[in-house]
C-alpha cells in the first residue's frame, strides 16, 4: 500500500497539472538491478530478465487498477539507461570527481561471490544473539561490521566467508556540498522539514560514495572496469531519465527540453526512507554530469493500517490487489488525499475513518448532489435543463471564486485543504438544492424545478472539475451526464450548460459496505499456529544462548526505571535503529540507540513513557554512545515496547 500512496500523491498532482493545460509527463521505471535480484531470479531457476519483466506486468496492472495513469512506466534494466548511466559516469570521472580505493570485503569461496552485509549470518558480537545480519543485530539493535559477526557464515550457503581485497569506485558527494547547500536553500524544492534534516548532513560532511559493486552482480558493467558493476542507486534514479527518452522516441532534442532546459519543471515523489539518495546523490550527480537538478523533491511519509504496522496475522498487511477485489480504488484515492499535505508525516488508513469519509463527504455530499436532481425529477422533465436562474447564477460564482485557492493548494501538494473546500461546497450547493426543494416544486411548478435542478448539475459540474485529479472516474461521469465527453478541465469552470437534454443517470459510486471491509481483512489474516510443548529444563529462545536461573542478588544488580522520550529520530544508515533521548528524572537524560524502527517510526514515539535499563554499562557505537537499553517484547521485527501506568514518573523504579 506504501507504493500505492505513492503512486496516487503523484497521478494526482499529474491530472492537476494536465487539467490545468500544462504539458506534463507522468514516468516511473521499475528497480531491477542489485543481488537480491540476481539471487531471487536464480532461487526460480529464471533468468533475471524474465523475473524482472514478470514483476513489472504485476506492478504496472496493480497500479493501474487505482487508476493512475503513467505516460511511461519503463524499466531500469534498459539500453537507454547503460547509455546514460555510461554518460554521466564518464562525465563525473572527466571532471575529477571519481576517486578508487581498496576495501575489504567478505568473500564466499562456495558461491564465488562477494557478500552483501545483509547476505552474512553469524552471532551478534554484543549480545550472542544467534543468526543475525552481518550489519546489526534485530535483538539489541547493535550494528557493527560484518568481519565482527562470530561465527559468520553466507546466508545463501553456509560456508564461512574469507576476507579479501577489492577496488571499489567512489563517487566524491564532497566535490558538491557548496553547490548541494545552494541548491537546498533556494526556492521551494523541498519542504522545511526536508531542509532541516539536510541541514543536518551538511554539518556532520559528505562521505564519498561507493558506487561499485563487485560481480556477479545484475546490472551494468562500469566502462573500462572488469566485474565492476554500478551499485543500483546510481543507475536506479537515471531511470526517470531513460524513461522519458524511451517515450520521445530517443529525440535527444525533446529529451533536453526538459533535462537541460531550466524553463522546464522537474518534480520528483518519494518516501522519507531514500530522502538521502534524492536530495544529495541525485542532484549532485546530476549537476556532474552536465544535466538541470529538479525543481522539486516532494517527500512523504510511511502508511500504516488501523494505527499499526501492517500485519500479516491481522489480515491487514493488505497489497494493492487485496483491496483491489473487494473495494473501489476512488474511494482509497479520495480517502488518500485527504490526509495528504506538502509535509512527510506519516499516514495512516483506518477502516473506520475510511468508510465515514467516503461514505459522508464522497457519497452523501458530491455523489448525492448529482442523483438527487438527475434521476426522477429529471425523467419527468424529459431529462431537458432549464436557463439558470439569478441566484443560481450568484450560487455558481461563489464556488468558482475558489478555484485559485484549490490549485494552488494542488500545486503544493496540499490535498487535504483541496478535500476540506470542496466538502463545504458541496454542503453549499445540497443546501442550495434542499432550500429549494425541486420534489416539491415540480408538483407546482415544473419549470421552477427545472431550473433548480439546472443550477444543481451545473453546481456538481464545477466541483467535478475540482474532484477530478483526484476521483477521474467519478468526475467524468458526471460530465458525460452533462453530455461532455473531454475530460474535465478548469477551463471548462464558466462553461455553463443550459436548456440541453442530458442522459439517463447511471450509477457514480456506491457506499462503503463494513462487511466487504471485513472480508477483506478475513482472507487476509494468516494463521497463528499454536505449538504445545511438553516441559523442559533446558531450552533455548530468542537472543539467549543458554536459559539459566539467577539468583535475587543477581537480579537486584538490574536498575529498570521509568523514562519519558524526549526526543525520537533515525539514525542515518542504520535501517534497524531509532535514536532516543530518554529523561530518567533523578538519574538524568540518557542516550539510547534502539532496535525498534521496524516497529516504530521515531515521530511516534515522542512523549511515550518506558522502561529502560538504567545502569547498562555505556556502548560505543559508531553511530555514537548509548547509556541505556529500552524492553520490549515480540520476535523478529515485532516488538511491542513496555509501557508503564499513566500515573508513573520518570525516573520510578521497577520493584
Amino acid at each position: 500500500m506504501g507504493h500505492v500512496l505513492e503512486a496516487v500523491q503523484t497521478d494526482i498532482y499529474v491530472r492537476f497539472q494536465k487539467a490545468s493545460g500544462n504539458e506534463c509527463y507522468f514516468f516511473c521505471a521499475d528497480d531491477t538491478h542489485g543481488t537480491p535480484i540476481m539471487l531471487a531470479a536464480r532461487k526460480e531457476g529464471i533468468a533475471p530478465e524474465q523475473l524482472i519483466d514478470r514483476v513489472r506486468k504485476e506492478h504496472y496492472r496493480d497500479l493501474s487498477g487505482f487508476l493512475v495513469e503513467y505516460d511511461n512506466y519503463y524499466t531500469t534494466n534498459s539500453e537507454e539507461n547503460r547509455a546514460l548511466s555510461e554518460e554521466i559516469y564518464l562525465s563525473l570521472k572527466e571532471k575529477g570527481h571519481i576517486a578508487e580505493r581498496e576495501i575489504e570485503q567478505a568473500y564466499c569461496d562456495h558461491d564465488k561471490m562477494f557478500l552483501p552485509d545483509r547476505f552474512i549470518k553469524g552471532t551478534c558480537p554484543n549480545c550472542g544473539s544467534t543468526d543475525q545480519y552481518g550489519d546489526s543485530c534485530e535483538v539489541c539493535g547493535a550494528t557493527y561490521s560484518p568481519k565482527d559477526l562470530k561465527d559468520s557464515r553466507c546466508s545463501l550457503c553456509g560456508t564461512p566467508p574469507v576476507t579479501r581485497n577489492s577496488k571499489h569506485i567512489f563517487f566524491k558527494l564532497g566535490d558538491f556540498s557548496e553547490y548541494l547547500s545552494d541548491w537546498v536553500e533556494k526556492g521551494t524544492r523541498v519542504a522545511e522539514g526536508v531542509r532541516k534534516k539536510l541541514k543536518e548532513w551538511f554539518q556532520t560532511g559528505l562521505q564519498d560514495w561507493d558506487i561499485s559493486r563487485d560481480g556477479p552482480y545484475f546490472g551494468f558493467q562500469i566502462p573500462g572496469e572488469t566485474e565492476k558493476y554500478f551499485y543500483v542507486w546510481l543507475d536506479a534514479p537515471i531511470g526517470y531519465m531513460a524513461a522519458s527518452l524511451n517515450f520521445f522516441k530517443g529525440d535527444r532534442g525533446r529529451f533536453d527540453s526538459f533535462w537541460k532546459d531550466e524553463e522546464s519543471e522537474i518534480a520528483h515523489f518519494i518516501g522519507k526512507d531514500i530522502l538521502y539518495f534524492h536530495t544529495l546523490f541525485w542532484p549532485a550527480t546530476l549537476e556532474g554530469g552536465g544535466y538541470r537538478s529538479p525543481s522539486l523533491v516532494h517527500v512523504h511519509g510511511f502508511i500504516t493500517v488501523n494505527g499499526e504496522k501492517m500485519s500479516k496475522s491481522r489480515g491487514t498487511f493488505i497489497r494493492a490487489e487485496d483491496y483491489l477485489k473487494h473495494l473501489d480504488p476512488e474511494h482509497l484515492r479520495f480517502y488518500l488525499a485527504g490526509k495528504l499535505g506538502p509535509g512527510m508525516d506519516d499516514l495512516d488508513l483506518s477502516f473506520d475513518d475510511y468508510t465515514a469519509k467516503v461514505n459522508s463527504d464522497l457519497v452523501g455530499n458530491f455523489v448525492n448532489l448529482v442523483s438527487r436532481v438527475s434521476t426522477s425529477i429529471l425523467d419527468k422533465l424529459d431529462r431537458r435543463l432549464g436557463k439558470l436562474s439569478p441566484d443560481g447564477k450568484m450560487l455558481l460564482e461563489e464556488l468558482r471564486s475558489s478555484s485559485e485557492k484549490i490549485r494552488e493548494w494542488y500545486e503544493t501538494r496540499n490535498y487535504g485543504r483541496v478535500m476540506r473546500e470542496c466538502s463545504r461546497l458541496g454542503d453549499i450547493a445540497n443546501k442550495y438544492v434542499n432550500d429549494l426543494a425541486p420534489w416539491t416544486q415540480i408538483k407546482e411548478d415544473p419549470e421552477k424545478a427545472r431550473e433548480t435542478v439546472t443550477v444543481g448539475l451545473n453546481a456538481a459540474r464545477i466541483l467535478a472539475v475540482y474532484l477530478f485529479p483526484v476521483v477521474p472516474k467519478i468526475s467524468s461521469k458526471v460530465y458525460k451526464l452533462l453530455g461532455i465527453n473531454d475530460p474535465p478541465s478548469f477551463s471548462d469552470l464558466y462553461s455553463d450548460r443550459e436548456e440541453i437534454t442530458i442522459a439517463p443517470y447511471e450509477m457514480i459510486t456506491k457506499r462503503v459496505e463494513e462487511k466487504a471491509i471485513q472480508v477483506m481483512i478475513e482472507e487476509n489474516k494468516t494463521p497463528v499456529v499454536e505449538t504445545t510443548s511438553p516441559p523442559t529444563t533446558n531450552f533455548k529462545t530468542d537472543g539467549i544462548a543458554n536459559f539459566s536461573e539467577i539468583s535475587i542478588e543477581e537480579l537486584g544488580k538490574i536498575d529498570l526505571r521509568v523514562g519519558l522520550i524526549m526526543e525520537a529520530g533515525p539514525v542515518e544508515g542504520a535501517d534497524k535503529l531509532v535514536q532516543v533521548k530518554l529523561d530518567l528524572g533523578p538519574i538524568g537524560h540518557k542516550n539510547v540507540f534502539a532496535g525498534i524502527k521496524a516497529s516504530y517510526q521515531p515521530e511516534t514515539l515522542k512523549g511515550l513513557k518506558v522502561v529502560a535499563v538504567a545502569n547498562l554499562k555505556p556502548r560505543k557505537m559508531k553511530f555514537g554512545l548509548s547509556e541505556a537499553m529500552l524492553l520490549a517484547a515480540g520476535e523478529g521485527d515485532s516488538l511491542t515496547l513496555f509501557v508503564p501506568h499513566r500515573d508513573a514518573k520518570p525516573g520510578d523504579r521497577l520493584k
